[in-house]
């Protein structure tokens, strides 16, 4: 039983230290969940279900907006305030996160209306657009390149 209340201290101890330390650390500007795994051709977006190029448009309208308005810092995940020589302060990292907070606002709200809508755009529409999305994010790295 001591050892019990023992364990569950400690745990409850490093969970705590754990969570304090990580408030403080750099976030990253560009979420480190985006990228695209696999760019696609005209030919396999035709052979694709509308179904599976809506998901696709919307997997891109995610990544767009979670990368273009920061591209004058960064162009690719783990680049940090710190990094960029902007101060890690309380008020630098609370504007950054309302800046989170904000974009992911737009984007439920542009998500849940392209779900809504997209259903009824046109095949080819869709596959325009899928390439264009694409093709913007090609034109990223290369930006990234030059400067």
């Amino acid at each position: 039983m001591k050892m019990k209340i023992i364990f569950f201290s400690l745990s409850l101890f490093l969970i705590t230290g754990a969570s304090f330390a990580q408030k403080d650390a750099p976030k990253s500007i560009i979420s480190e969940k985006v990228g695209i795994k696999k760019y696609h051709d005209k030919d396999e977006l035709d052979r694709m279900q509308k179904g599976q190029l809506l998901e696709l448009y919307i997997e891109r309208i995610k990544l767009l907006v979670k990368t273009l308005p920061y591209i004058a810092f960064a162009t690719k995940p783990g680049v940090t305030m710190s990094t960029l020589g902007i101060p890690n302060t309380k008020d630098n990292r609370e504007t950054l996160e309302d800046e989170f907070e904000a974009s992911d606002a737009f984007l439920e709200t542009t998500l849940n209306f392209q779900r809504t809508m997209l259903p009824y755009s046109d095949k080819s529409n869709l596959i325009a657009a899928i390439i264009f999305y694409e093709d913007t994010m090609k034109a990223l790295h290369q930006y990234s390149e030059f400067r």
